[in-house]
């Protein structure tokens, strides 16, 4: 992240990583390349094409550069080029599209207008002026022109206001400050972790930070030593047990000062009362946590005998069965059929799904990442990060094929534009079809047995936020249905372990040495903007319920009879709900207005996934920390009337200013009727997780993984997957078994070269092009 050893000063935390991180883009740019996708048997490359335009879709290199070119025009923004810009400059953010109103974008889907007018958003930090701010404009309509203009962009905040105070806008003060301050205080870090004294070394002491309160564009942090690990990445499993604060209240570095010193599970007022604490008798010191070997996540020692042989992989011998628009983000397969854009900061979002023509979701995507901690020092004790403000899209990095998904896959590039520049992720999205090991359906009799592969399709992208990898998975299933999961893999955010208190483990569980796990809830907003046959939809709560009855047939031996009876309800107001305990309730999206041939009105069931248990909400209440800005975690869900001026549940600017943040959820439930309106669903995926040791070196996938599904109710008239799936009827005979194949098997055999099974991963990363690892690893593909 880096670029010199000084810079290791401060490796992240909350409000501080987002220094590093967000605030300062000084990632290496790279010149945007083309892409082209392996071809798909059946159809060159190129001959599918989206029956719309992806009025989605992020800005071009060349629409990003006008622009950019056009604020610098504007005298009155007083701009300065990101590269010789200091804290004290306004400067470019980012640039990226400005998301269409549905109302306009609806009007061009059914063919009753034009695309709607593309803008602009702009994010431009303004730190020239006596409070720092970050403002954001939308600039348009594009491309530009003499019309074009640049205007406050408030009407998708709740709050009114298109600014949030910067109360980080001095990172360079601060990490010039605190490294004199690491130099003034040596003694004391020597003393205690043994330091080498030299602030500067990649490999010695770092320190990370927590905002401890904001007010008014001003900020307290407490901050904690740990050893750094550049390479690795392990400095969040190496806490040091050591803490201060720092006031940080002001613009001008001169009033900084450090406040407390916390060590041991004692606090210290001045850094004198702990020199004094050191020099008296009896005085205890704490363990330390080093590094090793049980850091490293890979052993590449001889391991169990049968690793010596490869696990089974998946091949693709004829070709894809799904189609790619690569232009336009489209994808289609299986009677489904999607637009894909991507955003800055929260990654891949799909609209306009569709299943066999009947339109399902209009839009479906990340809002925010929220994980909270729990803990009784200075840092786990209020320590949340909100990770769209670590622009989780821009973390989006390239796919390792074969391992984060097969290597025949189709691989696409995401770009996005900070400060002047175009910022291209290559082979970071990644779709491909796969067949499960169960199939979707089998039945058998004494004589004839049936069975069907259950294939799906997935898109999916990883972002690594500091010390956690999530992987998020679009699937789509031959029936209908879509999943949405998630999956946290990575280092775990520990804790110092003092073994001084009897309930150590009332946070968390030792791992090692002097180090404890720290208990903590990750919750994921989602939005799922349904249109359930269109968009005048109304919900309805299907309850599964215990009832006393008398039935005529019924005797006296069986009378009264206990049994169970469904109940439907309709949501008639905003409002959020909780999965029912013991399932004991359907949460269905209906249009009152459609029915299937058997007169049930047509729907699609809200339901946990495939993940580990139901979907979590935020423990905590009313967060201290979190304050006004994530409300939306308190709650499974939240079923609510679509406005144009309520896009996001979220903004990546919310922890800036808890209290008063730009999107404040509660703004949006307002007890309005939502009868056969437009819904949107807000879900949260997510765990309640407490590390333990088999989360060292990382948490593993398959322990931490969370889903839901939207899956057909009566919106069918029968099983849609009986006419895309494949299979095989057995029919047993006396004189043989006759196999009857629905959908096409294969008939011969194929010859795999050694790169179809373990890519050649010499060529990953640095690529001149961004093309599928299918051609690029392979080679030409057998089926072109």
């Amino acid at each position: 992240m880096f670029s010199t050893a000084k810079k290791h000063w401060v490796l992240a935390s909350a409000a501080i990583a987002f220094v590093f991180f967000v605030i300062t883009p000084t990632l290496p740019f790279i010149k945007r390349v083309r892409t082209s996708l392996a071809p798909s048997r059946g159809h060159e490359t190129g001959a599918f094409r989206a029956p719309k335009l992806n009025v989605w879709a992020d800005l071009s290199t060349e629409e990003a550069e006008d622009v950019v070119n056009f604020l610098f025009k504007k005298s009155d923004l007083n701009l300065t080029e990101s590269s010789l810009a200091t804290s004290h400059d306004n400067q470019i953010f980012f640039v990226e599209v400005l998301q269409p109103n549905k109302t306009d974008v609806l009007a061009y889907l059914t063919g009753s207008s034009a695309p709607p007018d593309r803008w602009a958003r702009v994010a431009i930090m303004q730190s020239a002026t006596e409070e720092a701010l970050i403002v954001n404009f939308k600039v348009g309509p594009l491309p530009i022109n003499e019309a074009a203009e640049i205007l406050p962009l408030e009407f998708c905040y709740s709050s009114g206001r298109n600014h949030v105070a910067n109360p980080i806008s001095i990172q360079d003060e601060l990490v010039a400050w605190s490294l004199s301050k690491l130099v003034e205080f040596s003694d004391i870090t020597q003393e205690l972790l043994g330091d080498n004294e030299d602030p500067f070394d990649p490999n010695g002491l770092s320190v990370g930070g927590r905002l401890s309160s904001v007010e008014n564009g001003t900020m307290v942090v407490w901050v904690h030593f740990a050893l750094s690990n550049p390479t690795g990445g392990t400095s969040t499993l190496l806490p040091q047990g050591l803490y201060t604060q720092i006031d940080a209240s002001t613009r001008d570095s001169s009033n900084w000062k450090i406040l407390q010193w916390y060590y041991n599970n004692v606090l210290y007022d001045t850094a004198n009362d702990l020199r004094d604490a050191i020099n008296a008798p009896g005085f205890k010191k704490a363990g330390r946590n080093t590094d090793g070997p049980w850091t490293e996540t890979v052993d590449f020692s001889e391991g169990h005998a049968d690793r010596s042989k490869p696990p089974p992989t998946m091949i693709q011998p004829t070709g894809a069965r799904y189609h790619i628009d690569e232009e336009e983000k489209y994808v289609s397969w299986m009677g489904f059929e999607f637009f894909m854009r991507t955003s800055s900061d929260a990654g891949v979002a799909l609209h306009d799904i569709k299943f066999n023509g009947d339109s399902v979701i209009y839009e479906l995507g990340l809002q925010e990442a929220l994980a909270h901690y729990a803990g009784d020092d200075p840092t786990q004790g209020g320590l949340e990060f909100m990770d769209t403000s670590f622009y989780m899209g821009r973390l989006m990095f390239e796919l390792v094929p074969g391992y984060d998904c097969p290597a025949y896959a189709t691989y696409l590039s995401t770009s996005y534009h900070f400060a002047e520049k175009t910022v291209v992720d290559q082979n970071s999205i990644c779709v491909f079809e796969h067949t499960a090991d169960y199939p979707i359906q089998r039945h058998s009799s004494t004589t004839r047995v049936s069975v069907s592969r259950n294939a799906y399709l997935v898109v999916r992208f990883v972002s690594t936020v500091w010390n956690y990898d999530y992987t998020f998975d679009y699937i789509f299933y031959l029936d209908g249905t879509i999943e949405v999961k998630v999956r946290a893999s990575g280092f775990i955010f520990a804790a110092f372990w003092t073994g001084n208190k009897a309930n150590e483990d009332e946070y968390g569980f030792r791992v090692h040495d002097s180090l404890a796990s720290s208990m903590h809830d990750h919750v994921l907003n989602f939005k799922a903007d349904l249109d359930v046959a269109g968009t005048d939809n109304t919900m309805v709560r299907l309850g599964i319920e215990p009832i006393t009855l008398e039935y005529p047939w019924d005797d006296g031996r069986t009378k009264p009879r206990n049994t169970m009876h469904l109940v439907q309800t309709p949501v008639e107001k905003e409002t959020g709900l909780d999965w029912a305990r013991n399932s004991g309730e359907m949460l269905i999206v209906m249009n009152q207005n459609k029915t299937n041939d058997w007169g049930e009105k047509r729907g699609y069931r809200i339901q946990p996934g495939s993940g580990v248990g139901s979907p979590t909400h935020l423990t905590i209440l009313n967060s201290t920390a979190l304050g006004k800005s994530a409300l939306w975690s308190s709650r499974d869900l939240w079923v609510l009337k679509r406005k144009d001026t309520e896009p996001r549940s979220a903004s990546s600017l919310n922890f800036l200013d808890p209290w008063d943040p730009l999107v404040d959820f509660s703004k949006f439930v307002d007890d309005e009727d939502i009868v056969q309106e437009d819904l949107v669903i807000f879900f949260n995926l997510g765990m309640h997780h407490v590390p333990h040791s088999g989360d060292i070196p990382n948490t593993l996938m398959h322990t931490s993984s969370s889903s839901v599904m939207f899956t057909p109710f009566n919106f069918h008239n029968r099983d849609p997957s009986r006419l895309n799936s494949q299979g095989v009827q057995l029919d047993v005979e006396a004189k043989g078994t006759k196999p009857r194949y629905f959908g096409q098997t294969y008939h011969e055999g194929v010859k795999l070269k050694k790169s179809d099974l373990e890519p050649d991963l010499t060529k990953f990363g640095g690529s001149s092009g961004n093309v599928s690892w299918v051609s690029k690893l392979v080679g030409p593909v057998p089926w072109a």
